[in-house]
Order: structure tokens, then C-alpha cells, then sequence
């Protein structure tokens, strides 16, 4: 296989062809795909019509794979295997979900700007969402380029926020919308961790803002005044030049690179069914723990050489 690679955006998005994905796949093929991410942080794979099985050990090259933080609520009914996240308006029985239920009103915060386990102590370093269903209308997913927005900045911002360390709860994201219906194991294991504000993307060793809905605060900062940075941070972030809004086509496999990138998913007539499966591939540490200019040996560790290759 050989991959083409072509650019969907000014500044960053590509979709990549001539591969498989729930083919075996040699390590040029897969670092070829680091390499292209590491470039362009967001990859779209067409026409890759896979199975469960299949997008999770096409996932599994790049690095563990977490599991559904649903795990610790337990009157939840899994739909689907706990290394697959349910982005779906579906319920266990694969019916459409009531106005009113819960995972409707949970699934709403993924309208939100964010960066995907960002609330975790170790984040994310890979998603991977695969389109089985989508309605006639809507349900875009938008991107945004934090590289760029950093780069962006004034140089006087950029020096105020360099050693920050922002603290960041999905509790907190979702209670912006009125989502409070957390139970009490996910409220002890959900708290709030630290993450830095300004982080070096190891693989193409661009300096990068790190936001999310997430983010409620910064150490050392009182509230009011670190809320007002975030906010201002989150809206030069999103400015329309640094967005890219994709329009699935069932059978869009999209990967993005969560350490430089945030998105959110676009309003859609939930009367249809949209059923998209996340696999979240694990980063190696929290952004605190990890090396800022990292050598070439650590590096490669850092991007996560895919292993298990053929």
C-alpha cells in the first residue's frame, strides 16, 4: 500500500488514501500515518467500512487505548465494548434515545470546544472516530488548529502564559451547561487534574496552547481572573481561519491528534440516528511529566511508534 496524502486546509487537515485500515499493515504504512499526523494533526481516511474489532486494533498500533469513564457509574448499560466510545443518540437496545434521558443530555457537552480526556491525569494523545450512521442534515464535527492559534498570539500573551498550569474537570464543562447528573463514584473519580497551558507537540516540535471546555481555572490564579484568560484563549483558538469543519460520509474514519487540536460536534435533528464509534488512544504521561524538547530516542517513544506492526 501507498499512502496520498492531501490537504484539506490551509493550515492543517488531510485526507489520506490507498490504505486499508482493516488490512495488515506494515510499519512504513503506519509510521507514514504518524508522520502525516504529526504534520497535519487531523487525518481523513474514506470508504474504511470497519467493525469494532477492526478500529480497535487499527488503534491499538499507536498506543493503549483507553476505556469509557462510564465504567464508573454503575447503573450504566454499555451499547457497545468499553474500549469503544458511544458518540451515539442510541440506547443500549440501539433505539433512539428519549428527550429527556440521561446520555442525551450527558452527549450534549460534546458541543462544546474540547479536547478529549483532557480531564484525565494522562490525556489523550489519538482519537479515532468512524461514521456507521449519519442523519440527512448536520452533525458536522468542527477542528481547530492550536499550533497556529499559539503561534498566532502576541508575544507579550504568549510570555504571560508560558508556565501556566490550568486545572481541568468534565464535572466542570458540563455543569457550563447545566449537566450536574454525575453519581457519586464518578464525582470521587473525576477530579479536577493539572494540565499545562502551553505544551511542545512531540512530533513536529511546535509549541502549542492546550484548551478545553474542561479547563476551570489556573493554579495560582484567583478564578474570576483565570476564567476571563481562558475565555479570551478559547475564543481567539476558534477563530474561523483556524477551523476546519468536517461533513461525514458514512464510512469516514477521521484521526486527530488531541495534544494540538480541540473540536466539538455540530446540531443535528436528533429524530435521526447518528452513530459514531470513538476509539482514544492513551499519551505516554501527563503534560506535566513530559520532556519539553525531547532527544530523538525519546521522541519516537513520545509519538508512539506503532508497535505490533507486520
Amino acid at each position: 500500500m501507498k499512502l496520498s496524502v492531501k490537504p484539506l486546509h490551509a493550515l492543517f487537515v488531510a485526507e489520506v488514501s490507498g490504505i486499508d485500515l482493516s488490512a495488515a499493515l506494515d510499519n512504513s504504512v503506519l509510521e507514514g500515518i504518524v508522520r502525516a499526523s504529526d504534520r497535519y494533526a487531523v487525518l481523513v481516511f474514506r470508504n474504511q467500512h470497519l467493525d469494532d474489532a477492526q478500529q480497535i486494533a487499527f488503534s491499538a498500533h499507536f498506543g493503549p487505548l483507553e476505556t469509557s469513564i462510564k465504567q464508573l457509574r454503575p447503573d450504566h448499560r454499555f451499547r457497545l465494548d468499553p474500549q469503544v466510545a458511544d458518540i451515539s443518540n442510541l440506547d443500549a437496545q440501539g433505539k433512539l434515545l428519549p428527550c429527556a434521558d440521561r446520555n442525551r443530555m450527558y452527549g450534549l457537552g460534546d458541543r462544546l470546544w474540547h479536547t478529549d480526556s483532557s480531564f484525565k491525569a494522562i490525556p489523550a494523545k489519538y482519537s479515532l472516530l468512524s461514521a456507521r450512521a449519519i442523519p440527512a442534515k448536520g452533525g458536522e464535527t468542527q477542528f481547530t488548529d492550536l499550533r497556529a492559534a499559539y503561534d498566532a498570539l502576541p508575544e507579550d500573551v504568549r510570555t504571560q502564559i508560558e508556565d501556566l498550569v490550568a486545572e481541568h474537570s468534565i464535572l466542570y464543562s458540563r455543569s457550563t451547561i447545566g449537566f450536574t447528573d454525575f453519581s457519586p463514584e464518578e464525582r470521587a473519580g473525576l477530579a479536577p487534574v493539572p494540565q499545562k497551558l502551553v505544551r511542545v507537540h512531540p512530533g513536529s516540535q511546535r509549541k502549542t496552547l492546550y484548551l478545553a471546555s474542561h479547563a476551570m481555572g489556573i493554579r495560582g490564579m484567583p478564578i474570576p481572573e483565570a476564567r476571563l484568560l481562558l475565555t479570551d484563549l478559547m475564543e481567539h483558538a476558534t477563530r474561523s481561519q483556524f477551523v476546519y469543519t468536517h461533513r461525514w460520509q458514512l464510512g469516514d474514519l477521521v484521526m486527530w491528534d488531541d495534544r494540538c487540536t480541540m473540536h466539538r460536534a455540530r446540531p443535528y435533528d436528533m429524530a435521526q440516528v447518528r452513530d459514531m464509534h470513538r476509539t482514544t488512544v492513551s499519551d505516554v504521561a501527563s503534560t506535566l511529566d513530559q520532556l519539553v524538547f525531547p532527544t530523538p530516542l525519546a521522541r519516537s517513544k513520545l509519538r508512539g511508534i506503532p508497535k505490533g506492526a507486520k
